[in-house]
């Protein structure tokens, strides 16, 4: 089973690459986000792989980083989630947005992808609920410039109350899941009223 290949990028297509190891070139399909930073064509790029093996195929899916690898292999558990829908909702999520998505219940994030409808988003949501804080377990997430440790997206309630009262005043669940928590990275200590008010206070809302 191939777990990881290290090679030149030879060619790139629409959903997928030909990765050039040692003068084998393997057809490794990814998503959009990962094609956006590979290398140039000619350079180098070491890519984590899901193997994928059928009776009529062996498909090769490649990830810049082991959290979006995490994210699909999350993802294809789902039913009705196949690894071209898992890809390309992790076309249009990154696994930061794919994880405060799912923990503020924000369907409408994920009919962005291709092949997503709201049922199938709200099943999405519905099954993934309480399996989002593995993702990223080893590493840092990235909110708004700044990182954040995963339990912060997944276990806080001020961050959670304080999403909802962002969304009431007209913000979306992803965005406002955002800028809570970029604000709370930067506030560690903070109750929910005093989030509220940090996070309307840099987006020039005024006080809370």
């Amino acid at each position: 089973m191939i777990a990881k290949l290290i090679g030149l990028v030879d060619s790139i297509y629409e959903g997928f690459i030909i990765l050039d190891v040692n003068g084998v070139g393997y057809r490794v399909f990814c998503s959009a986000k990962t094609i956006s930073k590979l290398p140039s064509k000619g350079q180098a790029v070491s890519l984590f792989i899901e193997t994928q093996v059928r009776e009529d195929h062996i498909h090769l899916f490649g990830f810049f980083d082991a959290t979006e690898q995490q994210a699909f292999t999350l993802l294809t558990v789902v039913q009705g989630v196949g690894a071209k829908v898992a890809l390309g909702i992790l076309s249009v999520l990154s696994a930061t947005e794919l994880q405060l998505a799912v923990m503020t219940g924000d369907t409408k994030a994920f009919t962005r992808a291709n092949g997503v409808g709201p049922k199938l988003a709200t099943r999405i949501v519905t099954e993934l609920k309480g399996k989002m804080g593995t993702l990223g377990s080893h590493e840092d997430f990235v909110v708004s410039g700044g990182s954040v440790d995963g339990h912060l997206l997944s276990d806080s309630h001020v961050l959670s109350e304080t999403i909802s009262a962002l969304v009431n005043l007209g913000y979306s669940r992803t965005e406002a899941g955002m800028l809570a928590a970029d604000t709370l990275r930067q506030n560690p200590e903070a109750n929910t009223s005093e989030l509220i008010r940090l996070t309307l206070k840099e987006l020039g809302k005024g006080a809370f």
